[in-house]
């Protein structure tokens, strides 16, 4: 976030990023890295950099370097560093950060809505030919359900709109059980002022192509820019240029226009629970 700010700021002050990179004793290859969130952050440096683009407000400055120096303070994810990878502990941070996040799954029930029982059987699904070790297993699990907290913290928990395709409520995971208790927690959760969940039904037909599950995060401060977040196999996307953003809201609004309303997606869920073990 901090390094978008900055890249917007230095081409809103005409200045390049070699220029940039001798205001700072570095070098060009080093604000990209800077803009792109990939290093850490210098009070020194973001100092010299908010004066070389004309900061000239007290407040906004004091805010700035204070947001650099929380960039390089380590989260509460970072002990599990070992069993996450490196490309994921950014959007920890992000989510974290975030005041409101619209997510978008054709296959799994969203991380932030599963329970422990659902979460330690996806957990497995793409480590089938080398199982991970029941340790790790637990690790992964433990921080799924801590980065839940978010939609329960007291002081301005996350808002969380989810829309799912039937199918992620209709597929079997694990041993029976786990499924039934997943849509349980589902209708449980739904009902919280904070969580919005719609579900787009098979009778709608086909819907918005979107090439696969993506996430908006949305941020509480109105200069940080929105960032959408695809996840891949080995790797993620971060977007948050202002035409890539401007897609995938179109595309999101067309996704919660084709699926039922918040009332209709509960009377769903009470209906397949009569039918799932």
């Amino acid at each position: 976030m901090l390094g978008a700010h900055l890249r917007r700021m230095r081409e809103d002050a005409g200045i390049s990023r070699g220029d940039a990179g001798w205001a700072i004793r570095g070098s060009e290859s080093k604000i990209s890295r800077l803009e792109l969130g990939k290093v850490g952050f210098k009070p020194r440096d973001v100092d010299d950099l908010l004066t070389l683009y004309r900061m000239n407000d007290i407040e906004e400055r004091e805010r700035l370097l204070d947001l650099a120096q929380q960039a390089n303070n380590p989260g509460w994810w970072q002990r599990y560093d070992d069993v996450t990878p490196n490309w994921f502990h950014a959007y920890l941070g992000l989510e974290v950060a975030a005041d409101m996040i619209r997510t978008f799954e054709s296959q799994y029930v969203p991380g932030l809505l599963q329970t422990a029982d659902y979460a330690r059987a996806v957990t497995q699904l793409g480590h089938s030919e080398a199982p991970l070790p029941q340790a790790e297993v637990e690790r992964l699990v433990t921080l799924r359900v801590e980065r839940q907290a978010i939609l329960t913290r007291s002081l301005r928990p996350l808002r969380l709109w989810a829309v799912l395709d039937e199918s992620v409520l209709r597929r079997g995971v694990g041993v029976p059980g786990v499924l039934r208790d997943q849509l349980e927690h589902l209708v449980e959760m739904s009902r919280r002022s904070n969580i919005t969940l719609q579900v787009i039904r098979f009778d709608k037909g086909l819907y918005a192509a979107t090439g696969g599950a993506f996430s908006i995060l949305r941020f509480a401060e109105a200069d940080l820019p929105d960032v959408v977040y695809i996840e891949h196999l080995t790797s993620a996307v971060y977007l948050d240029k202002r035409e890539d953003l401007d897609k995938y809201v179109v595309t999101m609004d067309a996704l919660s226009i084709a699926a039922g309303t918040p009332r209709e997606t509960e009377e769903l869920l009470k209906e397949i629970l009569k039918t799932t073990e």
